[in-house]
């Protein structure tokens, strides 16, 4: 029995180093080196709300696995969806994809980086044969700071800004 427990430990011990080293090469792909500034803990608060609430807590996990980059994210201690990205055919654009808690894919999204300037575009079907067309607008300005937008257009073409504020990054550990 000891024997086997030993067994066991070591077989674990030199998965684990493997997965490490894997996971060194993989976090080295210039492709989704971008990405990586999602990783850690990040407050944020949103335009409007009441000057004394606490400011939410979102948590980001990021990793890759093969050609899939992914952030699970933790909101106030809850778990949040799981967003997928792959790389498109275009440098800097990536075609994303939400999993609630759920198991539910929420369709797909995409994102278009330019610098610090990121904006993720997705619609939705309303069941009438109309279509409702989302825009996220992440501007970085840093590495620990991020201001964004919400909007939402019933025509692609005139927005209504739906939501605003800022995250600011209190805690990251790099892959």
């Amino acid at each position: 029995m000891i024997i086997v427990r030993l067994y066991v430990t070591a077989l674990l011990f030199v998965v684990s180093l493997i997965s490490q080293a894997g996971q060194g090469h993989k976090t080295a792909d210039p492709r989704y080196a971008p990405l990586w500034l999602y990783q850690g803990s990040w407050n944020v608060s949103r335009q409007g709300a009441d000057p004394k609430a606490k400011p939410d807590r979102l948590v980001n996990e990021c990793a890759l696995l093969g050609e899939y980059f992914a952030c699970a994210q933790n909101v106030n201690g809850k778990p949040g969806s799981l967003i997928i990205f792959l790389p498109a055919e275009k440098s800097g654009s990536y075609y994303t994809q939400s999993i609630t808690t759920e198991g539910r894919a929420t369709g797909r999204a995409d994102l278009e980086i330019s610098g610090d300037h990121w904006t993720y575009l997705s619609r939705w079907p309303q069941g009438d044969g109309k279509i409702t067309y989302y825009r996220t607008t992440n501007i970085f300005t840093g590495k620990d700071r991020i201001h964004f937008e919400q909007a939402e257009s019933p025509d692609n073409a005139k927005w209504t800004v739906t939501g605003s504020g800022d995250e600011l990054r209190v805690s990251s550990r790099q892959p």
